[in-house]
């Protein structure tokens, strides 16, 4: 029911890698200048920290877009340019191709999907604790939930990479379900996570170390980077129920979203769709969903983002079991807000 084209290679997605880096870039020379702006004028860069950190973003959902082959042929040039898209998100590609394309897209919402909410009986390790600090719920506070928006995603990645450098033995009790990597995936996350290292060291020696230069033009941008990815990220399957069976109209949620969003993130809202074709060429995930909205309109779960956000919000984020969240203290418990169809559908639970 879907062109051709819509499952072949795009390399004109490539030259938003090379904009968005470019766009870095300029900012760095710009606020390369700072210091010889005079009173108060270096404020009137704040704006171009926005756009900054709208090309964190978009370097994000490249790449995400590129290590699932829809731009590039060639798993050599993909982790290459991965490499550059992911430097300022600490992730090298190879990492996240392990656990991004082959563990959470294998088992999305699983008990072995590493990227799902930890479940109450899970132990009280630091990586619970510090999601429990971060994450939208019911009983997030104000300033510890901004907190998290800007550094939810480096602390992901920090529990990510350490339990597969560190330990790679399925053991670590820190993330939410251990994996493994292969030897060689080992090495090249390593030897990538260096090049990481050094990318950013350039750029903190570009701004000469200076404080005001990196706020405005290093730590803002990778902040507000940061939040927005994860500001999409936390409804991408939060307020769906645990699934034996990785059914992606059951685990995962679309959102409505302003159009220029779409446009600017290359219709990452599209959730569902991304886990039913994850190969596909976003520019048609318009058509997968009118065609989900047209052959599973009781099972396609399509919420506005300000409505899922206030679900995040009202709804703790711990799993009793399937289709139960809880708090911390485990006295105060809700249904998975997205739960009625799969109930409905499935009848068990994990």
């Amino acid at each position: 029911m879907l062109p051709a084209e819509a499952f072949r290679t795009d390399p004109n997605r490539l030259a938003l890698v090379a904009i968005n880096l470019a766009i870095l870039g300029l900012g760095w020379a710009m606020a390369d200048q700072l210091d010889r702006w005079p009173g108060w004028w270096p404020l009137a860069f704040l704006p171009f920290a926005l756009v900054m950190g709208n090309s964190v973003i978009v370097l994000l959902f490249t790449s995400h877009d590129l290590l699932h082959g829809s731009s590039l042929r060639g798993r050599a040039w993909r982790r290459a340019v991965g490499l550059l898209g992911l430097a300022l998100l600490w992730m090298p590609p190879t990492l996240w191709q392990a656990v991004h394309n082959r563990e959470h897209h294998s088992s999305t919402n699983s008990l072995s999907d590493p990227d799902r909410s930890y479940l109450e009986s899970q132990p009280a390790t630091w990586g619970k604790r510090i999601q429990h600090l971060f994450t939208p719920s019911d009983t997030v506070r104000p300033l510890w939930l901004v907190v998290g928006l800007a550094s939810a995603w480096g602390v992901h990645n920090f529990r990510t990479i350490t339990s597969v450098l560190l330990f790679n033995d399925g053991a670590p009790n820190f993330t939410p379900a251990s994996f493994r990597v292969s030897q060689k995936e080992r090495l090249l996350i390593g030897l990538e996570l260096l090049a990481i290292v050094g990318l950013h060291a350039g750029v903190i020696v570009w701004l000469d170390g200076q404080p005001l230069k990196l706020l405005l033009a290093y730590f803002l941008p990778i902040w507000i980077g940061y939040a927005g990815v994860i500001a999409y990220i936390y409804t991408n399957h939060l307020l769906c129920p645990l699934t034996e069976i990785n059914d992606p109209l059951a685990n995962s949620l679309s959102l409505r979203v302003p159009r220029i969003l779409d446009l600017l993130h290359l219709n990452f809202s599209y959730h569902t769709e991304h886990h039913i074709f994850p190969g596909l060429n976003s520019s048609y995930y318009p058509q997968v969903r009118r065609l989900l909205q047209e052959h599973y309109p009781e099972r396609y779960q399509l919420l506005d983002g300000s409505e899922a956000w206030r679900l995040l919000l009202s709804t703790p984020r711990h799993y009793r079991d399937s289709f139960t969240l809880t708090n911390w203290r485990g006295d105060r418990q809700l249904a998975v807000p997205l739960s009625g169809a799969t109930r409905a559908s499935a009848g068990a639970s994990v």
